[in-house]
């Protein structure tokens, strides 16, 4: 499917969330860990390929299903199992098929699949924890109030799984498991007030998740040696961490404070789409991204605070030593634009345009004259790439906030604490009168346990995922573009097997080619689809 393309696929409507936890948060029991194969409803569902071509898929579905032995919070610590029986008429055995991982997680919200009553019922609770009309909503009655007042300023991110719930579709009608793990969030608080969704609960969760699957081995469907995840947003960031740290001892405590299965936690292949990660390196990155672009009021942005977290990337990004794909070489704050327009913008632009007609390509480059159209490629300047997006989503800082406004700060919360700095010159530059002007000494290691980076830089992790899908819109300003490629570049450097490109002139959460990740699943797990509703996309 051709950049710039739209999947036709199903929809799928939006549950409701139940106010109640769904099992007993006391059960310690290692029988509240086995999967029970029988304990399924038979569904049809019909899904539309990225081809146009209709499928119907009969699948068993299991239920929300508590995923830890001693849960904080069932409703969100639980999850969902969708597996094929029949596509098309055929019958399909999936008890050896890949298992797609997809969380739904937005904007680092809690997201439940309590009362899911069909293959892509998880949801995410949207900013300061409002949904948005449909949506599922991320209240959990007394027990697990989100705050209404929870940071979401600074146009916090908050796409959700919805930008890729097409690949859970495409999936069961390619013959895979499709596994949905709700998880904690930030907005997430107690009745005495206390916040318990913050990190590092998130990837906590996911990792327990992961850990139930794989200790169900033979009762769960699905090969549990070949999980690939998927995430959009700070669900693309936990995706990436969920890759990147597998099995690493820095969790250990947490998932023995949940009694998580004793099972690995290593996953065989990451899908990310946009993810929101690096954070004590984001807004940095940020400023050298999009520093000289405007917000959306017309607004400058303080120059003085952008040139100052300019030079701190620049230094970051000299430290981290990375190569870049294509053989470009060392990559530095001097010419991290350069290889961004070589390796990512142009191609994006000239499969863009490839695609149109004749007369659809000529009416856009006459709207676009920034873009030279020669030999079937398209070519142009950082700086006219630049103009061409326009205003910039954030304000700076974009994500350690002065004022503690952003839902990263508030990501960093502890206890009845709704937001902290966790980078040293946003606690410097504290506005709010409420910081210590330091860093808090406990956010250091949440960064860890957060950082996808950690894994493969300071600590490179011998059992992370081997296979990287990594998407992006080259008109998100959510976060830097900057983000996606170093990772990318870093996973190459270590002998990774990277597929990472930007879709052009998309925005935050878009997923144009999902047929063609349905089809990368099979080539890296080797798995042949037996039947008919491969979900290809060609």
């Amino acid at each position: 499917m051709g950049i710039g393309a739209t999947a036709g696929v199903a929809a799928v409507g939006g549950i409701a969330l139940s106010a109640n936890a769904s099992s007993d948060s006391k059960s310690s029991s290692s029988d509240a860990l086995v999967f029970d194969p029988d304990a399924y409803t038979k569904l049809t569902k019909s899904v539309t390929d990225t081809a146009g071509t209709k499928h119907t898929v009969v699948y068993h579905f299991w239920k929300a299903i508590t995923y830890v032995a001693k849960p904080v919070d069932a409703t969100y610590q639980s999850l969902i199992v969708s597996a094929p029986v029949e596509i098309d008429g055929k019958a399909v055995d999936a008890s050896n098929a890949p298992i797609l991982l997809a969380n739904s997680v937005g904007g680092y919200l809690p997201s439940s699949v309590s009362t899911a009553t069909e293959v892509g019922g998880g949801g995410s609770a949207m900013g300061g924890g409002a949904a948005p009309s449909g949506a599922p909503t991320g209240s959990a009655g007394a027990s697990a109030s989100a705050s209404a007042s929870a940071p979401g300023a600074n146009g916090n991110t908050n796409a959700t799984g919805g930008a890729t719930s097409s690949n859970q579709l495409l999936a069961l009608a390619a013959g895979y498991v499709v596994i949905e793990p709700g998880a904690r969030g930030r907005t997430l608080k107690n009745s005495s007030g206390e916040y318990y969704g913050t990190a590092p609960a998130a990837i906590v969760d996911l990792k327990a998740a992961v850990r139930y699957i794989r200790s169900n081995k033979g009762r769960i469907p699905g090969n549990v040696e070949r999980i690939v995840s998927a995430g959009t947003s700070a669900g693309g960031a936990l995706s990436s961490l969920l890759g990147a740290s597998g099995d690493s001892p820095i969790y250990d405590k947490y998932l023995k404070a949940l009694g998580a299965a004793d099972a690995s936690d290593a996953i065989f292949a990451t899908g990310a789409w946009c993810p929101i990660t690096d954070l004590e390196h984001a807004d940095g990155a940020y400023e050298w991204n999009w520093g000289a672009n405007d917000l959306s009021t017309g607004k400058t942005v303080d120059q003085t605070v952008s040139k100052a977290l300019q030079a701190q990337f620049a230094e970051y990004q000299a430290g981290l030593k990375l190569r870049g794909l294509g053989g470009f070489g060392p990559l530095n704050a001097r010419n991290l634009d350069t290889y961004m327009v070589k390796q990512y913008l142009e191609p994006s632009a000239t499969t863009y345009l490839a695609a149109l007609s004749a007369s659809a390509r000529a009416t856009y480059l006459k709207a676009n004259t920034f873009i030279t159209w020669s030999g079937g490629k398209a070519t142009f300047t950082w700086a006219d790439f630049l103009t061409h997006v326009g205003a910039r989503k954030k304000d700076a800082p974009a994500f350690d906030a002065f004022d503690l406004s952003a839902g990263e700060n508030n990501e960093f919360g502890t206890g009845k604490t709704l937001a902290r700095h966790f980078t040293a010159y946003g606690a410097k530059n504290d506005s709010t009168g409420l910081s210590s002007k330091r860093v808090p000494s406990d956010v250091p290691a949440k960064l860890d346990l957060m950082n996808p980076m950690y894994h493969l830089v300071e600590k490179v992790n011998p059992n992370r995922s081997k296979h990287w899908w990594i998407r992006l819109g080259t008109k998100d300003s959510d976060t830097a573009l900057t983000v996606a490629a170093n990772l990318a570049a870093r996973l190459d450097n270590l002998g990774d097997d990277v597929n990472h490109i930007y879709y052009w002139d998309e925005g935050h959460g878009a997923n144009t080619d999902p047929g063609d990740f349905i089809t990368w699943i099979a080539q890296v797990t080797g798995h042949k689809a037996k039947g008919k509703g491969k979900g290809k996309g060609k």
